[in-house]
């Protein structure tokens, strides 16, 4: 078995009432839920970021740029993808990057 990153992009933002962060909070709780032990690492949303370039400048990344992660177990890459359908950052209108994790030696 392997670890896979999900990256969300977008997604809704943040909730305008307690109410409907109750609702998005119960939504992700659902899916993890359903994840069970694939989930290793339950991640977290990002907040402000900025971009770092080769002669180090730095500027503002876009709004619709990476708005959080989460690491799971699966076979391989086709069954995180698939668990990643769930994700309700698609419900917001976001998308899910679904990356391999690989081992390195050192």
């Amino acid at each position: 078995m392997a670890k896979y990153a999900l990256l969300y992009r977008g997604g809704g933002g943040m909730p305008e009432t307690p109410e409907e962060g109750k609702k998005i909070m119960a939504a992700w709780m659902t899916w993890y839920g359903a994840l069970g032990e694939a989930v290793s690492d339950g991640g977290a949303p990002f907040g402000p970021s900025l971009s770092i370039s080769a002669d180090g400048g730095r500027a503002p990344n876009a709004p619709s740029g990476l708005s959080g992660y989460t690491i799971l177990t699966a076979d391989n890459l086709e069954a995180a993808t698939e668990m990643a359908s769930g994700c309700p950052v698609l419900a917001g209108g976001g998308a899910v990057d679904v990356y391999e994790r690989i081992d390195m030696e050192m």
